[in-house]
């Protein structure tokens, strides 16, 4: 069974195969284990922001920290953050004509720092010898160039479970394996309603 390191893409996940069903409560060591019946699973490295809170969702950023409370119970994740910037941006109103093109102020924001920091985890836990494979739970593009530094020069084998319908063709080339993250597994990788930690005991969110 190989040494496998888990690099966790939060958001890719969440908005690929979480978001809009009832799965969000979801044990990432149990669903690795189960997908991955063959790896001796090393360390999960879990790559997110903090969320802000919304006008329609206030309670955001609580359910996120209860979940982020919910990972730490499990001795063998970490969690890394990038951070998110939020900025009032002058963009064009759609079927204007050209001649009386019209704007409008919108909130933009962007999450920042999780795809470099998820990749320079990835390359220096290479470098360092730290896993004989990887794999990465994600279908962004963007880290090809790392998953081709891992496999060409270190060779070692870099495996994607992915949380969206159809992998990125680019992925497709240089991983290993490509498995699709389905419902079913979700369904039954989730954290019991109720945990304990250090501080005490914890309830999964209830609009979950």
């Amino acid at each position: 069974m190989m040494i496998t390191n888990i690099y966790v893409d939060g958001f890719n996940l969440y908005y690929g195969a979480v978001k809009g069903t009832p799965y969000k409560w979801l044990n990432i060591d149990r669903l690795c284990r189960l997908l991955l019946p063959n790896h001796s699973i090393n360390r999960i490295k879990y790559f997110t922001a903090r969320v802000s809170a919304r006008p329609n969702d206030p309670g955001q950023p609580m359910r996120q920290e209860i979940y982020l409370r919910a990972l730490r119970t499990l001795p063998n994740v970490e969690i890394i953050f990038g951070h998110f910037l939020t900025n009032v941006v002058s963009m064009p109103l759609a079927g204007c004509p050209s001649s009386k093109q019209k704007y409008a102020s919108v909130v933009k924001t962007e999450e920042k720092g999780s795809d470099v920091n998820l990749a320079t985890h990835l390359l220096y836990d290479g470098f360092k010898g730290n896993f004989q494979e990887a794999v990465l739970i994600t279908n962004d593009s963007d880290l090809l160039e790392p998953i081709k530094i891992i496999t060409d020069e270190l060779k070692y084998r870099v495996g994607i479970l992915n949380p969206h319908p159809k992998p990125s063709r680019a992925l497709v080339r240089y991983a290993s394996f490509i498995k699709k993250i389905r419902k079913g597994a979700l369904s039954i990788s989730q954290f019991p309603t109720q945990l304990q930690d250090g501080k005490g005991v914890f309830h999964k969110p209830p609009t979950w």
